[in-house]
């Protein structure tokens, strides 16, 4: 199992090593991972056409989506409520950043096409299966895994050439707490969430480190337990995005801290318009750093958790 998390983890640290300082070559690669990521989603979906009972998988993987949702959500918010209280920040969403997008439809655009790569995978699968045969799935499942060779890659070299240099983590405070608290809460809901369904522990506490991530926890988990693992732990994230976009603008003014950590992962990008417009500057950076370490330590995390 720890040879498995090496293979997979050999593209991050490789991509990771590559310093990139001209503007056009970030841009391809920018544009590469959004791409891998639609195409392994569509692969997910026609992995998940190949199941049996197609509708009641369904509609059981909702229903774990949804408990995994709700014990952790309850985790984070008690912690971060904590923290709030501990390390108020202060926010003025009078300062908001000029020409920042605000709104929240067009965030949840993003995410609602990449459930749209899913369905459309679906499809697909359902009309090709009578001419191509279960041969289809077997070999989408080995297409999927050698695009997510290169996606670890390119998350890899993004992280490294993101700005975000580790002086300027190291000195926010702030940031360094909420992402450790989101993290140790969200792995505390895991465990607890692990034997509700049925799942070994260092399974349970996988789904849980997505933090918000769903477009690679999604990804990296239906690689090794499955589609229909793969498939909760998509819809789990993506739900607690959906649910941050509207937590943001109700606490945001009050407690800070609690509403940039329900972000997790996606408060460095599809919450961050959210941030800025509620919260103001102040709010800007705590929310990049907090995004950035959630985001850095969630793909190993999930590997590690898996590889046990």
């Amino acid at each position: 199992m720890l040879s498995g998390l090496l293979i997979v983890l050999l593209p991050l640290i490789i991509g990771y090593l590559f310093r990139v300082q001209h503007a056009g070559v970030m841009g391809l690669i920018n544009h590469g991972v959004n791409a891998s990521i639609y195409v392994i989603l569509l692969l997910m979906g026609i992995g998940l056409a190949g199941l049996d009972n197609l509708s009641s998988q369904l509609s059981h993987m909702g229903g774990q989506a949804l408990l995994i949702l709700v014990v952790t959500s309850l985790c984070n918010l008690v912690a971060l409520l904590w923290l709030s209280r501990r390390m108020p920040l202060k926010t003025n969403p009078h300062l908001a950043i000029p020409g920042a997008p605000t709104s929240k439809l067009a965030a949840m655009a993003g995410s609602l096409k990449l459930v749209g790569a899913v369905v459309l995978g679906v499809a697909l699968g359902l009309l090709a299966a009578n001419r191509l045969g279960a041969g289809l799935f077997s070999t989408a499942e080995q297409l999927a895994q050698w695009v997510l060779y290169v996606l670890l890659a390119l998350i890899g070299c993004q992280l490294r050439n993101s700005g975000m240099p580790l002086r300027q983590i190291l000195l926010n405070r702030l940031g360094l707490a909420i992402a450790t608290v989101l993290a140790a809460s969200s792995l505390f809901g895991g465990l607890i969430v692990a034997p509700l369904l049925g799942l070994q522990w260092n399974e349970g506490l996988a789904m849980a480190s997505g933090f918000g991530w769903y477009s690679l926890s999604g990804i990296l988990i239906g690689d090794q337990l499955g589609p229909v693992m793969g498939g909760v732990a998509f819809f789990n994230d993506l739900a607690r995005e959906l649910t941050a976009f509207v937590l943001i603008p109700l606490a945001i003014r009050h407690y800070a801290p609690l509403a940039i950590g329900y972000g997790g992962a996606t408060s460095m990008d599809f919450a961050l318009p959210v941030i800025q417009q509620h919260g103001g500057v102040a709010c800007v950076p705590v929310a990049i750093v907090s995004g950035f370490i959630l985001s850095l330590l969630s793909p190993p995390l999930i590997l590690f958790l898996l590889s046990l």
